[in-house]
């Protein structure tokens, strides 16, 4: 229900805050509440991909690709992600999630999620994203940007993504 809660707010509030670009990047603002707490009382570790779930849908309104897509490919869902931590949050610390885009290739979308408290890193996530068309089927990242008005040219995906979502491929296989 908390989620629900917070992407109602982010909704909300996101036609007061800066338009952002369509690749990022994206800072949303959040804070630790009791209920993001595990037994050790810090950010529990499933909270931050609940966490980034809103960044990523606060990137999507307030740079007005959801507008530009929603008859097309309303939704964004995740292919995979990885996340690694650095320090822990507490409970009440403020912290931006900034999200970028890495590049694209044929058929997903990378981001980088990284949770900044004070201008220090930590923990950040990478994440694929695969566009689903509301009348079936997928559509490649290019077909959605273009659809949106949106340059197409991916920026060079570094080759730690490239090997990265090999390695997932290679996961979901076994």
């Amino acid at each position: 229900m908390k989620l629900y809660f917070r992407l109602l707010w982010l909704l909300l509030t996101a036609r007061f805050q800066p338009k952002v670009p369509v690749l990022g990047p994206c800072r949303t603002k959040f804070r630790v509440w009791p209920t993001d707490l595990d037994v050790l009382r810090h950010l529990n570790n499933g909270q931050y991909l609940i966490l980034c779930d809103l960044a990523r849908m606060d990137i999507l309104v307030r740079s007005g690709l959801l507008a530009k897509i929603k008859s097309f490919a309303p939704m964004a869902v995740v292919a995979a992600e990885t996340i690694q931590f650095s320090r822990s949050l507490e409970l009440f610390e403020t912290f931006e999630i900034e999200t970028r885009a890495l590049g694209w290739d044929h058929r997903l979308l990378y981001l980088q999620q990284q949770f900044i408290r004070h201008g220090q890193v930590i923990a950040t996530a990478v994440v694929s994203l695969r566009f689903v068309k509301r009348k079936g089927g997928t559509a490649d990242p290019v077909e959605v940007l273009a659809h949106a008005g949106e340059p197409t040219e991916s920026p060079a995906l570094p080759e730690w993504v490239r090997a990265w979502s090999q390695n997932m491929r290679e996961l979901r296989a076994a």
